[in-house]
């Protein structure tokens, strides 16, 4: 089976399994731990920031950030399908009391204007005043879309006028600091806070990092105690995250040069796609009104695809347990399962 769900679902590969096998550990909650100790020193200069603070999950480390970069009552602006808004269970406002505004966006992306038209009056008592922007860089339901970098730094100028803060949600971070050929540090580093995750791209079990200023690692050291974080012996995990900092950066491009391929491939045998959103590792398929039956086909067809916001859009996202065979077998197996289904759907009318 091709599984094209998500770059979540890759394994660990025998030489991270051996760099987590062979981890030196101690107590972490102590900063006793000197693997986890050595990742938030790599990390916050990856990251282009004073400090870093390693996270078991990427969407806790997101809370953590508007935690830390609000109070209750503020509120937060971030592109309305982004995974802040749709895949963190009202976060914002359940652990940090935000109201969140969900901005219209193209691409995933949003404009300075669309900032600045949502910024309320901070002297009213009558209304929740606009402290945060979020940036989701690569846009997982954009289809791993990447902010071009002229637009992030428009959005950062913006913020830097208004005396906002600026958070980027970089799950993806690595996908679109390779899709736009600059170091990560080039875009995370103008943010207040950002966040990265290990367990997509990257290959790791699980792990992330927040990184920003010394005075809010401070406070992101509590909030990682707060939301339930803080872990022991993490060394042995944080070894997996270091090792792909080592191993998994560059190889990112391979993943990118496989979608493309991919949608090519798709394309060129009659399948909806649109190459333009092919960005990064991610290959939005449009497969008409009657999904789950198409996805139900694929699946019969030794090809796993997901869903995505779009009501007729599946994604086909590219990992590193992904190979170039395994790239020519779907290219012959969905083509293959769509026409079936629609030939199906011919014979039933």
């Amino acid at each position: 089976m091709i599984d094209l769900r998500s770059d979540t679902l890759t394994q660990p590969t025998p030489a991270m399994r051996e760099a987590i096998a062979s981890a030196t550990v101690g107590d972490e909650q102590k900063r006793e731990d000197p693997t986890v100790n050595e990742l938030e020193r790599r990390g916050a200069e990856f990251l282009g920031h004073e400090e870093a603070v390693f996270l078991p999950t990427a969407t806790m480390a997101n809370q953590i950030a508007l935690q830390i970069l609000g109070r209750p009552g503020d509120a937060l602006l971030v592109e309305r399908h982004a995974h802040i808004m749709l895949s963190e269970l009202g976060g914002p406002a359940a652990h940090s009391g935000l109201l969140t505004i969900g901005l219209e966006g193209t691409k995933g992306r949003f404009s300075p204007d669309q900032v600045v038209s949502e910024i309320r009056d901070r002297t009213s008592v009558h209304v929740a005043p606009t402290r945060i922007v979020t940036v989701e860089n690569t846009h997982n339901s954009a289809g791993g879309r990447a902010w071009p970098l002229g637009e992030i730094d428009a959005i950062v100028a913006t913020c830097r006028e208004h005396d906002l803060a600026v958070h980027l949600d970089g799950a993806r971070l690595v996908n679109a600091a390779v899709a736009c050929g600059v170091p990560t540090a080039r875009i995370a580093g103008a943010f207040d806070a950002v966040t990265i995750c290990f367990s997509k791209g990257l290959g790791c079990p699980l792990g992330a990092l927040i990184a920003g200023s010394h005075e809010l690692m401070q406070a992101a050291r509590r909030g990682k105690h707060f939301f339930g974080g803080a872990m022991r012996q993490a060394g042995i995990v944080a070894a997996a995250a270091l090792y792909a900092l080592e191993h998994n950066v560059d190889r990112i491009a391979d993943d990118h040069a496989r979608a493309r391929r991919l949608g090519e491939g798709l394309l060129d045998a009659g399948v909806n796609v649109d190459l333009e959103q092919v960005e990064t590792n991610f290959v939005q398929i449009d497969v008409g009104p009657d999904r789950g039956d198409a996805i139900d086909r694929m699946k019969q067809n030794g090809v796993l695809v997901s869903t995505t916001v779009h009501p007729t859009v599946v994604r086909a996202v590219t990992h590193l347990d992904i190979t170039d065979d395994d790239i020519d077998e779907a290219i012959a197996a969905i083509p293959a399962a769509l026409t079936r289904d629609q030939s199906r759907s011919v014979s039933q009318a």
